[in-house]
């Protein structure tokens, strides 16, 4: 018995070569209208699913409407080829598009030597940090009975850390702590809350007037996690900000950046990196290896951990009578934020 393989929704594909359409190199406004015709077919209006009642049809539509997609793009794909090996990558570019290249354009972006933002950051919370070189002392803590892995994951935080002590709960509420803090002289506070056994909140309030920041910790990685990873020191590291392009990434940067002393010590070849890429900020901790004279390498120490803010508020932690300076959209207008908006 011979088997035959399935034809898919009733129509057969067949893998064939496109041929390009006759195009004169020397008529660029023939070139701009094929490229074009191309785009406009990506844009065909399908009828919608979710308005067919019996759920087997509407099922069979959706699946058909998905392969139809699928193999229109791969034409699409294969015309543009054609095209650019016919007329060159001068004439049909390669064409990417991402997340990131259709970011709506946000007003509260920063440009650089803005004497407005630059006047601002002057009188914020954090002036006194950049401009009289004041060191930090952070205090570490945790929610009442925390998991092994959120103390490998506190070993780890005093290691990239330096100015850093851990202080164990006790079952002590968060608004004592803040005030013992600021007693003792303490700089910031890291609060670290888990989900089912897993660091999942990461607050970081900062002394002696705020503001307080909510993030949600994601793909957390230990150090002892990291394969090849490097030993930790505790020489202070050099830091790299990178991306905090809005008035609210501004505040954040500089929320980040308090947190490290503003002497390196280039010795420990230490290196910390917040990247803030759609609205997700990398934290990384390598240290760089020099292999030669004109050649090096970097070697991750860890943790490995994605911070996503979930809130910002104004002064101290209030979870009651709290003002908040940022929130989601939909939290604060009751609008859900599309994929391309990022805020910092």
């Amino acid at each position: 018995m011979v088997k035959t393989m399935p034809v898919l929704m009733g129509t057969q594909y067949k893998r064939h070569r496109v041929l390009p359409p006759a195009i004169d190199v020397a008529d660029p406004e023939k070139v701009k209208e094929v490229l074009s015709q191309l785009k406009d077919d990506a844009k065909v209006k399908r009828l919608d699913p979710n308005i067919i009642g019996n759920k087997s049809k509407r099922s069979k539509v959706y699946r058909e409407q998905k392969h139809e997609k699928k193999m229109a793009k791969k034409e699409r794909r294969l015309q543009r080829k054609a095209l650019r090996e016919k007329l060159g990558e001068e004439v049909v570019p390669i064409e990417t598009e991402t997340i990131d290249m259709k970011r709506v354009p946000d007003v509260t972006m920063v440009e650089q030597g803005d004497e407005e933002i630059e006047g601002e950051e002057e009188m914020d919370e954090f002036a006194s940090y950049f401009k009289d070189r004041k060191d930090p002392k952070i205090m570490i803590t945790t929610q009442d009975k925390p998991s092994p892995r959120s103390f490998d994951f506190i070993r780890d935080l005093l290691w990239a850390f330096p100015s850093s002590a851990y202080y164990e709960r006790k079952k002590v509420p968060i608004k004592k702590i803040v005030e013992y803090a600021k007693e003792e002289n303490f700089t910031d506070i890291f609060v670290i809350t888990e989900y089912q056994k897993e660091p999942r909140d990461f607050w970081i309030i900062h002394l002696p007037d705020g503001p307080t920041a909510l993030f949600k910790i994601r793909s957390l990685k230990l150090n002892k996690e990291i394969r090849g990873h490097a030993r930790p020191t505790l020489h202070d590291p050099e830091i790299i900000m990178s991306n905090f392009g809005t008035r609210l990434g501004h505040r954040i940067g500089r929320m980040l950046a308090v947190l490290f002393k503003h002497r390196p010590n280039f010795k420990g070849r230490r290196a910390i990196t917040f990247h803030n890429q759609r609205d997700f900020i990398f934290f990384r901790h390598h240290r760089y290896i020099f292999d030669s004279a004109k050649k090096a390498r970097l070697q991750e120490i860890g943790p490995r951990f994605t911070l996503k803010l979930q809130r910002l508020q104004k002064g101290t932690f209030d979870t009651t009578a709290g003002e908040f300076e940022w929130m989601p959209k939909k939290e604060l207008r009751g609008e859900a934020a599309g994929r391309t908006t990022f805020h910092l």
